[in-house]
């Protein structure tokens, strides 16, 4: 009875972390007129690709969402599936998310002309003096242009964690209360600068804080 017992327990933890992996909203980019069922505003011409992605040109395209997909949620992880091109600017924001209170989570990537690009994701709280901030960040860490790959920023109330296709990067603390609601842009800053070069497929909002081995991968 003890034996049956604890399989049933291990099935049971095992379908939960199955579970847990779902991601809550998914968006895939396949057309910019329609972006998880919302209409976007769309700046510039983003290109719908053959492989059911959008394609962004660096220098005026963009999408903006009127919804925070995290709205609420004290854990999150977001996770990002693109494919940076050489060509781009130096600093490119493809997923910025804003509060109506200025709350903000940004995923960056920062290309390095003929050595690939690196990430750089950013938590902020609050304003001025008493603002909670955190970027994660490392030049060193290079990955190849012209290749898929999962950015992906995980928050679990009070460590904000960065990976690539589950591998971490960077990690730190941080005190980043749940978002209201706001908006969304893909492809360029909500302020539209950092413009992003390349191809975006889709990006994954859960309400947990996935472990590495439950984070996506492209290779």
């Amino acid at each position: 009875m003890k034996i049956v017992r604890r399989v049933l327990a291990c099935a049971f933890l095992g379908l939960a972390a199955i579970a847990a992996a779902d991601p809550t909203t998914v968006w895939t980019l396949a057309d910019p007129r329609q972006v998880g069922g919302h209409a976007p505003t769309v700046w510039g011409a983003p290109q719908s690709a053959a492989d059911g992605s959008l394609r962004f040109d660096g220098a005026a395209d963009g999408l903006v969402l009127p919804v925070n997909p995290i709205s609420g949620w004290g854990n999150f992880t977001v996770a990002v599936l693109f494919l940076p091109e050489a060509g781009g600017p130096d600093a490119q924001r493809f997923v910025h998310i804003e509060d109506t209170h200025g709350a903000r989570l940004t995923v960056e990537d920062r290309l390095v002309p003929g050595k690939g690009w690196y990430m750089d994701t950013f938590l902020l709280s609050g304003s001025g003096p008493a603002a909670s901030r955190r970027a994660l960040i490392d030049p060193a860490k290079l990955h190849p242009l012209g290749q898929w790959a999962w950015a992906e920023l995980v928050y679990d109330g009070r460590r904000m964690t960065a990976y690539v296709d589950g591998i971490q990067e960077l990690a730190g603390e941080i005190a980043f209360p749940p978002m209201t609601d706001g908006r969304t842009s893909i492809g360029v800053r909500l302020n539209r600068i950092c413009w992003f070069k390349g191809l975006i497929r889709e990006i994954r909002f859960y309400r947990v804080a996935l472990a590495p081995a439950e984070l996506p991968r492209a290779r």
